[in-house]
């Protein structure tokens, strides 16, 4: 897909597209972050993260996916030798948005495999590093394809660790847990109910809470009142189309 020619000069904009809801609800995950570092997975996380850096989270700290701290063009700034990320990690100075193959209501996430996993039906990425990121740093999930496979009822198997298992594994496992966000091409979701199940945060434009529903595999909370994620700045739209996407890989991960 070519990316769209910019409007002529006094033409209105083009019409803001599901991919950048997405984008902006991404950013939108590191508000009020701080001095962490931001470590997303997939293009939208990403262009996500950059957009988040450049506007209202000054502070975060980008990095090249190995050994690098890069700036707002990509260069390398620093060098973040492992031993240094680990640390980070393991203090909750991290946070990290990962995928989800799948996800059950508490938030435990699987990537490893599909089925029993003794004789699975479908071998994943395995486990990877994801224990160690739920039960250590801020974790949010970003799934493009919001549907009832990858919502599920119980996950095939625990990878990121969610609410109910971290609770009962007691304080050590409870003392930088915690999943802020998850974002679907569909809306956004958190954890802010008494019992720490997925709630209903807010509907991208165009979705509704029905279409939703029947996308996920299990009873989701939904507010009496939804919100719709957040309309992007008239400056963002030009940062995420002309500086940090002008390729368009956000609308190859979310077609509107």
């Amino acid at each position: 897909m070519s990316p769209a020619s910019p409007p002529a000069p006094g033409a209105p904009a083009a019409a803001v597209t599901r991919a950048e809801y997405c984008v902006i609800a991404c950013a939108e995950t590191w508000r009020d972050n701080g001095e962490v570092l931001a470590s997303p997975m997939g293009p939208i996380p990403s262009i996500g993260a950059r957009l988040a850096k450049r506007t209202f989270s000054p502070d975060l700290l980008l990095t090249d996916g190995e050994a690098m701290l890069v700036g707002l063009d990509g260069t390398p700034e620093g060098w973040l030798p492992y031993r240094q990320h680990l640390t980070m990690v393991t203090g909750g100075r991290r946070h990290v948005m990962m995928g989800a193959s799948q996800l059950d209501r508490f938030g435990n996430q699987n990537i490893s495999c599909v089925g029993d996993w003794s004789r699975p039906t479908r071998q994943l990425l395995g486990v990877r590093g994801a224990p160690v990121n739920t039960l250590n740093n801020p974790t949010s999930y970003w799934v493009p394809r919001h549907s009832p496979r990858v919502f599920v009822e119980r996950v095939d198997m625990v990878c990121g660790v969610g609410y109910d298992r971290a609770a009962a594994a007691g304080p050590s496992a409870t003392r930088f847990h915690r999943i802020p966000r998850v974002v679907s091409d569909l809306g956004v979701f958190d954890f802010a109910t008494a019992d720490h199940s997925m709630r209903l945060a807010s509907l991208h434009p165009g979705v509704t809470v029905e279409q939703v529903r029947e996308a996920t595999g299990f009873g989701l909370s939904v507010p009496d009142e939804v919100t719709r994620t957040r309309e992007p700045t008239p400056e963002e739209l030009r940062l995420i189309r002309e500086v940090i996407d002008p390729g368009g890989a956000r609308d190859r991960e979310v077609r509107s």
